[in-house]
């Protein structure tokens, strides 16, 4: 087995016991991004000095004794998260210079416990999108089929992991930014509880759906992740002070005594017949490990869609306001006047599907809409939230599937951006609501692309979550199953 083959528990084993050295590691990983990357595109940017001079100081602090779960693991970052000295470009032409002067709170704990930073992972600019499509530089492939989508915005993170390019890697999640790639790419990725983990250099979509997350081959490796990136930020105004257990202590067999939801509104019409044999199966398994199956009722499902596309780009269009070509990124040349550097800076700089997502947004929040979009659409999450609530008074956990489909073929929806806002149908409420969800392998389609089961409880219970996840993993056995490249 090559070392990036192996899993994080699996690496954290031998990198103590001394077997393998974190240089080794970070070496093999490296060459795999060479000997595959050009064909994958995970990778916006590869940081090899860097990585190995923290491989090094990994190794050394290995040498002296005991270190946290992730020193010397190799691991990617989505390209919106800050890096010292290192671009971060979001995916967009306005901001391709941009090299931040401070570590989001998550590089800091990872950084903290030792990690090895491989690079950015490509994503849809600003993560405003499903397939990854919408990068200004680079579009990731999916790892099982060739000219297939990888999923997004969190697509490079998600390819880069089931490409074993890297051991693990972090996303973000507005609106199924995590679980949705994972899903497609056949690996876990958990969007934590709102305030679970700090957004503080996060470079902001939507400020109260947006929260970062790993994504892994394995449980495991999830919970090992989460376990690092968690914890109260007074940084971020947004961060709760919530007691952070150990999710690697709640991955054990059996469900006795747990009740898992299914949601009728979640199968949705239209929905890939394999998909559904897929999450069938999911329920069976739980079944085996003892769990209680319940009926639960979503009623306003129907309404996500509207109330994320009015919610979401609202708060882009606040959040991206910034980007005018005076402080920093992007500047047009030559301008004639100042409201001529605005326009040209922001036309010439932002994608397609940004310059939407913007119009929308400031049409919804404008003078004499404002009720009627914004507010409206706001009052309507409330009662989505209000629909998990009452939920959860029946069941630990919600089982659906991730997306209605398997991965698509690129270019499927270049002309229909409202079909493919439809896909996001099973995984915007939990950012709406707050709670968190995970995607977690569940089979293949009849052509062999992969397909993920989402499970979602309530609020600060991370905990139930992998605990069904691992039981799950177990029932199917497709922990670490990933392409041949």
């Amino acid at each position: 087995m090559n070392p990036y083959e192996l899993s994080i528990a699996q690496a954290r084993k031998e990198l103590d016991n001394g077997t393998l050295s974190s240089r080794e590691l970070t070496t093999s990983c490296l060459e795999r991004i060479q000997a595959v990357d050009d064909k994958i595109k995970s990778f916006y940017l590869v940081t090899a000095k860097e990585a190995l001079q923290q491989a090094d100081s990994a190794d050394k602090a290995i040498a002296k004794g005991s270190v946290a779960p992730l020193c010397g693991i190799p691991l990617a970052i989505k390209d919106l998260l800050c890096t010292k000295g290192i671009p971060t470009t979001c995916g967009s032409k306005i901001l391709e210079n941009f090299v931040p002067p401070y570590d989001a709170t998550v590089i800091e704990k990872l950084k903290k416990e030792g990690a090895v930073l491989l690079g950015k992972a490509s994503m849809d600019e600003f993560a405003m999108g499903s397939t990854s499509e919408n990068s200004a530089f680079a579009v990731p492939e999916n790892p099982w089929k060739a000219d297939y989508v990888a999923g997004g915005s969190s697509g490079g993170s998600a390819s880069s992991v089931s490409a074993m390019e890297c051991l693990g890697s972090l996303g973000s999640d507005t609106g199924g930014s995590i679980r949705q790639p994972a899903s497609l790419c056949g690996i876990v990725g958990i969007k934590p509880t709102y305030g679970r983990v700090s957004r503080y250099g996060l470079v902001a979509f939507a400020s109260s759906l947006d929260q970062v997350g790993p994504l892994s081959r394995d449980v495991t490796d999830a919970a090992m992740m989460m376990n690092a990136i968690s914890g109260y930020d007074p940084r971020d105004s947004t961060s709760v002070k919530e007691e952070v257990p150990d999710f690697t202590a709640s991955l054990s067999e059996g469900m006795k005594g747990m009740k898992v939801g299914v949601p009728a509104e979640y199968f949705v019409e239209g929905m890939d017949a394999d998909v559904a044999k897929v999450v069938e199966k999911g329920i069976q398994i739980f079944k085996d490990a003892g769990a209680e199956i319940v009926d639960v009722t979503l009623p306003h499902t129907d309404y996500c869609v509207a109330v994320y596309y009015l919610i979401a780009p609202a708060e882009a269009s606040s959040n991206l306001a910034r980007y005018d070509g005076v402080v920093y990124g992007y500047r047009a040349e030559n301008p004639e006047s100042l409201s001529d550097m605005y326009r040209r800076t922001r036309s010439e700089a932002f994608g397609d599907e940004v310059k939407r997502r913007i119009l929308i947004g400031t049409y919804a929040l404008s003078s004499g809409y404002y009720d009627a979009y914004y507010k409206k659409a706001s009052q309507v999450r409330t009662l989505i939230l209000q629909d998990f609530q009452k939920a959860y008074e029946s069941c630990d956990l919600i089982i659906s599937p991730v997306t209605p489909t398997p991965a698509w073929k690129k270019g499927t929806y270049a002309d229909d951006p409202l079909s493919l806002y439809l896909s996001d149908i099973l995984t915007l409420s939990a950012n709406l609501a707050g709670i968190p969800g995970i995607s977690v392998p569940g089979g293949f389609s009849s052509d062999g692309l992969p397909i993920g089961i989402q499970l979602q409880s309530s609020h600060f219970r991370e905990d139930i979550l992998f605990k069904a996840a691992y039981n799950l993993e177990c029932g199917t056995g497709l922990a670490n199953k990933c392409p041949e490249l």
